[in-house]
């Protein structure tokens, strides 16, 4: 697992770090200041696991959790234990109380490793047999047989995605970090943090928006460069 820690407090940041180090199987990163700076490094990294104090100025712990995707864990560090109840509302992994003891942090990692490979591994259940052209898809019980030419686009709604063909909706339980690894990257693009589009279904494109059809997707600020660099450069080659 990636993980990252956000934390105001060098001291205290430097604790996880040294915590960290005692158990190689979580990878660390990077280390943050504030919430807004790590915000802006999630927009383009994958992050499983987040060490998060609480009581930070600005962005605090809680609002910032509130923002995170379902993909990645949180943890809590943080010196206020009356803050507790707060995190259940964002359904923290777990609330580590500093100074962090070496064995309660060792439990709080174990039991995100735990979680973190039950939805991976729910998360390939549903998702059958991917080959050059199709995938299938677990959606009402069933596996639907769908071809990566056929999509127009995919939107990310918290533990679901729904693939939007010309002719219908389908929704399968599943996260839009596991579908940007399972779809072609010469047809598919992430323009944001809740879609990813095909391609080659664009109709038109301003600095602001994509338009696939009568579908408008907002670009978002940090995947703008990406989007101008790999597609406009290439259609006007």
């Amino acid at each position: 697992m990636n993980c990252i820690i956000v934390d105001d407090e060098p001291l205290a940041r430097e604790a996880v770090e040294n915590l960290l180090e005692l158990t190689p199987e979580i990878t660390l990163i990077g280390t943050f200041s504030s919430a807004v700076q790590a915000q802006k490094f999630m927009t383009k990294n994958q992050v499983d696991l987040a060490f998060l104090d609480i009581n930070m100025p600005g962005l605090t712990g809680i609002e910032f959790a509130k923002t995170i995707s379902n993909q990645t864990l949180i943890i809590f560090t943080t010196a206020y234990s009356e803050y507790a109840i707060d995190s259940y509302e964002v359904d923290a992994i777990d609330y580590l109380v500093k100074p962090i003891e070496i064995e309660r942090f060792k439990k709080a990692v174990k039991k995100a490793e735990s979680y973190y490979l039950l939805l991976n591994q729910e998360e390939k259940e549903n998702v059958k047999q991917i080959n050059s052209d199709f995938f299938f898809v677990k959606s009402e019980r069933k596996y639907l047989k769908i071809n990566f030419s056929d999509i127009l686009f995919v939107e990310g709604l918290k533990d679901y995605v729904v693939l939007q063909l010309s002719d219908q909706r389908i929704i399968t339980h599943n996260t839009l970090k596991s579908m940007v690894s399972m779809l072609p990257q010469q047809l598919f693009m992430r323009v944001n943090k809740s879609y990813i589009i095909n391609t080659q279904k664009i109709t038109a494109f301003d600095n602001n928006d994509i338009f696939i059809n009568d579908y408008e997707i907002a670009i978002g600020d940090s995947f703008r460069d990406d989007f101008f660099e790999k597609f406009v450069t290439k259609i006007r080659k």
